[in-house]
C-alpha cells in the first residue's frame, strides 16, 4: 500500500474515537481485499503504552470473518514469552472472550534465539554497512527473522512510535527488527546505536540504526502493512497507516513535538520512577535513557522501582560478568569484549550513561543508583549505586526543579532535553 492515511484528532490532540479507529481501519484493511487470505498481526509485548487491543478487536471486527486466518504475534525482541493470559491483557480480550470470539485466533511468541525458529533472508554486505553507518562499521551482518511470517500473505504490525536509545524513534520496521528478528542483526544494530551514544540517537528520526532497520525491513518480502499509533498519556491522539517507513515517519513527526519535555537547565539529582510495565532492569534501563540528556555532570539518575528485583532473566549471567560501563570501557578494551553479545554490551552503556575510560580508569559524567528490589552487593557488583527504596519519598523530590532535583512520577517513554544542548549530547 503506497498511500499513507493519517486519522488524526483536532489541534488539541483529542483522543481519538472508536468511530474514528474504525474508520481508519476500514480505509486501509477492505475486507474484499484480504478474502481469502492468512494474515499476521505482529504487537509488542506489555512494555509499551498504547491501545493495541483496540486496533486488534477491530481488525478482527472487520476481517474476521473473511479471511482464512487472522493470528498474532508477540514481537518480543529478546524480552521474556509472554502467557495466554498476559496475551490476553495486551489484547484487551477477557478470557472468556478468548474461548468465543476470538478461539481461532492463534497466539505465537517469537523465540530469537532458536534457529528452528528463523529463516535467513539475506545479508546485509561490508559496503552496505559501511554507507549505512557512515563508515562506523564494515562488516557482513546476516538477517533473520521468525519464519512463520513466511505462512501468512499479509503482516500487519501494530504498535506505537516513542522516543528511542537504540534507534531514535520506535515504531514502524522496528517491530521486526528487533521485535521478530534473529541475533546477529539484533545484537548488530544494538552495538551501533552505543557505539554513536544514547544522547546521539535518542530523539532523532532518521539516525544510522534507522536506516540499518529499514534496509534489513526491506528483505522481508511478505505485504506489509503498518499502523503506527502515538499516544498521550494512555489516550491514542494519532494513528497513521501505510508501509511501515511512511507511516512511521508520519508518527515519529508528531510523537517528536508530543514525547519531548524541555528543560531549561541539568539536575544534579533526579528520582526516575519505573512504572511496573518494566518488571527487570533491562527494561526499567529507560528510566535512565530518556533522561540521560538533562542529567547533570556529576550528578545522580536514581532508578526508583521497589517492584523490579531481577536485572534480567534472559541477559542477567552475562550482565553479571561485564557489568555497567560507559561506551569507552568497552572499546578501548575490545579485545576482551568482543565475543559478548554485543546488543548487552550496548544496554550496559546505556543503563551506565557517557564517560570516558584512560590508563586504566573509568570515570563516568554521573551517578546511576539503583532503589529497586535488588539487593545492595549485587548492585555494587555491576557497578550501580544502591538506595533502599524504603528510604526515598517521592514527595521530597517533588516541585524543587529551581533547586536542580527533579521528581518523574512515570519514566520511562517521555524523552527530557535541555534548551540548549551540551556540547557532550550534540549542542554547539
Amino acid at each position: 500500500m503506497s498511500q499513507l492515511i493519517v486519522s488524526l484528532a483536532a489541534q488539541a490532540h483529542d483522543p481519538l474515537t472508536p468511530d474514528q479507529v474504525a474508520s481508519a481501519v476500514s480505509q486501509a484493511c477492505a475486507p474484499d481485499a484480504y478474502r481469502g487470505q492468512r494474515i499476521l498481526l505482529i504487537v509488542p509485548d506489555a512494555t509499551r503504552t498504547a491501545p493495541v487491543g483496540m486496533l486488534f478487536k477491530t481488525l478482527h471486527e472487520q476481517l474476521g470473518s473473511v479471511t482464512r486466518a487472522l493470528d498474532v504475534l508477540i514481537a518480543l525482541g529478546t524480552h521474556q514469552p509472554m502467557s495466554e493470559e498476559a496475551i490476553c491483557q495486551r489484547l484487551d480480550i477477557t478470557a472468556e472472550e478468548r474461548r468465543g470470539r476470538y478461539a481461532k485466533v492463534a497466539f505465537h511468541n517469537h523465540a530469537w534465539d532458536d534457529p528452528a525458529h528463523l529463516r535467513q533472508v539475506g545479508t546485509l554486505t561490508a559496503d552496505e554497512i559501511s554507507q549505512l553507518t557512515g563508515g562506523l562499521f564494515s562488516m557482513e551482518v546476516p538477517v533473520e527473522v521468525n519464519k512463520l511470517v513466511f505462512d501468512y500473505d499479509q503482516l500487519i504490525i501494530i504498535g506505537p512510535v516513542f522516543p528511542h536509545e537504540v534507534v531514535g524513534f520506535s515504531g514502524g520496521n522496528k517491530y521486526l527488527f528487533p521485535g521478530i528478528a534473529g541475533p546477529r542483526i539484533l545484537n548488530f544494530f544494538h552495538w551501533l546505536g552505543a557505539v554513536v551514544t544514547n544522547p546521539m540517537i535518542i530523539g532523532n528520526q532518521w539516525t544510522p540504526v534507522r536506516k540499518v532497520v529499514d534496509k534489513a525491513g526491506a528483505l522481508v518480502t511478505v505485504p506489509k502493512l503498518c499502523f503506527c499509533m502515538v499516544v498521550e498519556g494512555d489516550a491514542l491522539v494519532g494513528l497513521y497507516t501505510g508501509t511501515p517507513e511512511t507511516a512511521w515517519d508520519a508518527a515519529s513527526e508528531l510523537s517528536r513535538q508530543l514525547h519531548i519535555t524541555y528543560k531549561d537547565h541539568p539536575f544534579k539529582s533526579i528520582l526516575s520512577c519505573a512504572p511496573m510495565m518494566y518488571d527487570e532492569l533491562w527494561t526499567g534501563g529507560k528510566c535512565m535513557y530518556k533522561l540521560e540528556p538533562v542529567l547533570a555532570d556529576g550528578g545522580e539518575l536514581i532508578i526508583y522501582a521497589p517492584h523490579i528485583h531481577e536485572v534480567c532473566v534472559t541477559h542477567g549471567q552475562t550482565i553479571l560478568a561485564i557489568g555497567y560501563h560507559c561506551r569507552d570501557y568497552f572499546l578501548k578494551q575490545w579485545d576482551q569484549f568482543k565475543g559478548y553479545p554485543w546488543g548487552v554490551l550496548a544496554h550496559s552503556t546505556h543503563v551506565r550513561g557517557l564517560g570516558t575510560y584512560e590508563n586504566g580508569v573509568e570515570q563516568c559524567r554521573a551517578q546511576v543508583t539503583l532503589a529497586t528490589g535488588i539487593p545492595e552487593a549485587l548492585c555494587h557488583k555491576i557497578n550501580l549505586g544502591y538506595r533502599d527504596p524504603k528510604s526515598l519519598r517521592k514527595e521530597d523530590f517533588a516541585n524543587r526543579e529551581d533547586e536542580g532535583v527533579l521528581l518523574v512520577p512515570k519514566a520511562g517513554e517521555m524523552l527530557f532535553h535541555l534548551k540548549q544542548q551540551p556540547k557532550w549530547a550534540g549542542g554547539k
